[in-house]
């Protein structure tokens, strides 16, 4: 009957989809209710991106998309009754009663001046995804300037161009023709108070430049910055608002805020924190590519080799996974040290990932400006006697499918400097353009977290992050848990990278005199001698700590582990 019930709870989750709006439609909705995409994406569990890419024609599935169906329901039930969210009344300024041409009053916009004026398109800000521009319907603070600004990029309030965040230009002489563009004039110090006031709700009309001054270049950022005496003369916007919270802050915030849910139940909060330890983690790559070099994609095309070859079958993939230990060692006996290396997942954040789709490519040319995975014939490997082989554990002879971590062991090792082993033999790849730096804030953030938490005993904020880098290396391949990331590549690349890392470790051990004993996994060295000359010892990224210590040796040839408990 297993089987059978399994086949009735398949049946029972296919069912009809709840219907969502056309993508505009979607985008309009939270746009006219004044909802930013992170408000929406703390909401429904997900990141900004996600809801970018649903207002751009990208279905969500599941019970996620349930919620979305719900949300816009409601958001359009509410709107179409005439309850859009409320807002804070705006003040009228002292100097209303006679406007300039083309401001506003108590948000009501007054006729167009009737001669020709000079105007500005506002627009995405060079560099920037148009999906991630929002107009406001009611301005909020430029976070550059302190201003009131009319759009928001990436959810903070900002101006698109630099002549935005600059003080508006003095009044022009009364003699000014009327066909020239209207400027704001010069109010008396009383009337200013009340003006400053009513900037923070209510747009204003920037002053417009002489027509012989060309317009700024778009940017998110002052063209310069400014002086001290000219930061003196601005009015002092900034102590109202508060600086965006950075990603370490992001990863703090959450302990609090589940801390606090549970009032004060550690285990209760580190069981909701790890939890959420993916859509955390996604999130807090996204704050951390927030104005980035390169733009990524999440979902590319996949060459079959990247693909399960059954529904619990493995790809085509070798990672390398070192699982090696000594067969002979000299007579006598030895006190063996088994190292933990810590994070070693999270120190492999820093590899050669590919930025877009894979490109094939043929010939044994190897281009280290670019990364993926490579079909190579691998060298002969003559020292197993005291070091793993690169390869990892591997019986079947051939060619095979290695990741860019090995693929550049392989080449390293067979170099000048070493001279372990042959060159591979290369004979197709699947690459694309490459950076060692893509993740490379996002592990700064998660370090600096882990960091902080072994300095202040804070086990609930340790176990959360070693849950979000863990999980988010696991679940960017064929995984349910995170459809927000598919790149089974990064899976395998990052993976690798842990496991190279370990086999450099077993290297240095080996070259400073200590003898290797065992390689297993991506984080457990045994070795012999004085390691801590070799190895510092702690609980950081860059240090080691020892998980277990044994005798091995009888006083003749004998195997590793014989009389380990």
């Amino acid at each position: 009957m297993s089987d059978f019930d399994a086949i009735d709870s398949l049946l029972a989750s296919v069912g009809p989809q709840a219907p969502l709006p056309a993508p505009g439609v979607r985008r309009d909705l939270r746009e006219r209710a004044r909802l930013s995409k992170a408000q929406l994406a703390r909401t429904l569990g997900v990141s900004p991106s996600t809801i970018s890419a649903w207002e751009s024609g990208r279905d969500p599935v599941g019970e996620t998309r349930t919620k979305y169906a719900y949300l816009l329901d409601g958001l359009a039930a509410k709107l179409t009754a005439g309850t859009e969210p409320d807002t804070a009344p705006v003040p009228e300024p002292a100097a209303a009663a006679n406007p300039p041409a083309g401001a506003s009053v108590a948000g009501v916009p007054s006729p167009e001046p009737s001669g020709p004026a000079l105007t500005e398109q506002a627009g995405p800000a060079e560099g920037g995804d148009a999906d991630e521009v929002e107009t406001l319907a009611v301005p909020e603070l430029c976070v550059l300037c302190g201003r009131p600004a009319g759009h928001r990029v990436e959810g903070f309030a900002q101006h698109l161009n630099a002549a935005g965040c600059q003080e508006p230009a003095p009044a022009a002489p009364a003699t000014v023709p009327l066909a020239k563009p209207a400027t704001t004039p010069v109010q008396p110090r009383s009337a200013q108070s009340a003006e400053k006031t009513a900037q923070f709700t209510q747009p204003t009309t920037p002053a417009a430049r002489p027509e012989a001054v060309p317009a700024a270049r778009p940017s998110l950022r002052p063209s310069r910055t400014p002086s001290p005496a000219e930061r003196s003369k601005s009015p002092a916007r900034r102590a109202f608002q508060e600086p965006p919270p950075g990603p370490g802050d992001l990863i703090g915030q959450a302990v609090q805020g589940a801390l606090a849910d549970h009032q004060g139940d550690v285990e209760a909060a580190s069981a909701a924190l790890l939890k959420r330890a993916i859509p955390d983690a996604m999130h807090l790559l996204d704050e951390t590519r927030k104005g980035a070099r390169y733009d990524i994609v999440a979902h590319p095309w996949i060459p079959d080799i990247l693909r399960k070859q059954s529904s619990r079958g493995p790809d085509q993939v070798w990672e390398a996974r070192p699982k090696w230990t000594r067969h002979d060692l000299p007579p006598g006996r030895y006190e063996v040290t088994a190292l933990d290396i810590n994070g070693a997942y999270l120190s492999a954040l820093k590899t050669h990932l590919p930025l877009g789709r894979l490109e094939h490519s043929a010939g044994p040319a190897h281009d280290r400006r670019r990364a993926g995975v490579h079909l190579i014939t691998p060298p002969a490997w003559e020292h197993e006697a005291v070091l793993p082989n690169p390869l990892g554990n591997r019986d079947e002879p051939g060619p095979l499918w290695v990741t860019e971590p090995t693929l550049r062991l392989l080449l390293r090792l067979s170099g000048p400097k070493h001279g372990l082993c042959a060159p591979p033999e290369i004979h197709e790849s699947y690459t694309s353009g490459a950076t060692e730096n893509l993740l490379e804030k996002f592990r700064i953030a998660l370090k600096d977290a882990r960091d902080a938490a072994i300095e202040r005993g804070d086990e609930v904020t340790l176990e959360y992050v070693k849950a979000m880098y863990s999980k988010f290396v696991s679940t960017m391949g064929e995984s349910n848990y995170n459809r927000e990331l598919y790149r089974p590549d990064w899976m395998h690349i990052i993976r690798s990278q842990a496991f190279a890392n370990l086999w450099l470790k077993a290297l240095k051990a080996h070259d400073e005199g200590l003898m290797v004993i065992r390689a297993m996994g991506t984080d457990e060295l045994h070795v012999t001698g004085d390691w801590r000359r070799v190895f510092p010892e702690g609980r950081g990224v860059t240090e080691v700590k020892v998980k277990d210590t044994y005798t091995a040796g009888t006083g003749t040839d004998a195997m590793v582990g014989e009389e380990r408990p």
